[in-house]
């Protein structure tokens, strides 16, 4: 088995801001309504950007969302593979097409004050990933649960994969809250695991307070061979070693320049600020301020 690791230091995150946050976006949408052709509304009567009520009722479990009706015998491979989300194809570019493109979410649970489920489908160049995402108490959100598997039809056990994250929001706080002196949590509050039938993976996030109140993240990847190709996972692992510390080192610190550029713009923003830029960015992403 292969370990790589890399320390961050990010902004740090206060747990009011992003509670109120989290509260105010929840209560947007479950404010918004069905409009004409399925436009999604906002209480204020401005559509969610590129979100469109397909099937079912708005905020309803077993409502299908995506950008443009299904077309009547939409095939190939985005076709076939939309009816394990719900239905037919939401989504496609170019049906009948190895290169088509399939986007389709399904709400499969709407309950602000317990949790929040969607199931959301990709099928692009024949290859097909699912990935569901629940989010328990939105509204002050306690965890996040992640899992997604792809595979190519017809493509055998090489082009199957699967993988599960966890995000312990309890837990992360509860590690901030500790001294700087403090041994680090002894359970990572993130956590995720990746399995194919060649190797598995495993990546982590361990914070700790710094003295200047900032937070330090290690990020660690481990990586090991399956079955008999173990001892061919690790000479290929002793080899490509420095290319995988450099890549995991690069997105560490581009993902922490990303979070600290973003909360200084967003943080000092409370309040009906705060609703007014999160509803700016639902119905504008690409805006100056969107979030």
């Amino acid at each position: 088995m292969a370990r790589f690791e890399h320390t961050v230091t990010v902004a740090p995150l206060d747990r009011g801001w992003f509670e109120e946050a989290a509260g105010l976006t929840v209560g947007l949408l479950d404010a918004s309504r069905e409009g004409r052709d399925g436009a999604v509304l906002l209480a204020d009567g401005r559509a969610v950007d590129g979100l469109r009520l397909l099937k079912g009722r708005h905020l309803r479990s077993g409502a299908r969302y995506g950008e443009v009706p299904a077309s009547p015998g939409s095939g190939g491979a985005a076709g076939t593979a939309a009816e394990a989300v719900d239905g037919p194809a939401a989504h496609v570019s170019g049906a009948g097409d190895s290169s088509a493109t399939l986007s389709s979410v399904v709400l499969r649970a709407w309950r602000p004050s317990h949790s929040v489920e969607v199931e959301s489908l990709v099928v692009e160049d024949g290859m097909s990933l699912k990935v569901r995402l629940r989010l328990s108490e939105p509204r002050r959100p306690r965890a996040v649960e992640l899992s997604l598997s792809g595979h190519q039809p017809g493509g055998g056990s090489l082009y199957r994969f699967s993988a599960r994250g966890s995000a312990d929001l309890a837990a992360w706080w509860a590690a901030m809250d500790r001294l700087p002196s403090a041994p680090p949590a002894a359970r990572a509050p993130v956590a995720g695991r990746a399995v194919h039938r060649l190797a598995k993976a495993r990546l982590t996030l361990t914070p700790r307070p710094a003295e200047d109140g900032s937070w330090r993240v290690t990020v660690a990847l481990s990586v090991r061979g399956r079955w008999l190709l173990r001892p061919v996972g690790a000479v290929v692992l002793f080899f490509a070693r420095g290319p995988v510390e450099r890549g995991l080192r690069e997105a560490a610190e581009s993902a922490a320049a990303e979070w600290n550029t973003a909360l200084a713009e967003l943080t000092p923003l409370h309040g009906e600020a705060l609703r007014a830029e999160i509803a700016d960015a639902l119905v504008n992403p690409d805006g100056p301020k969107a979030l």
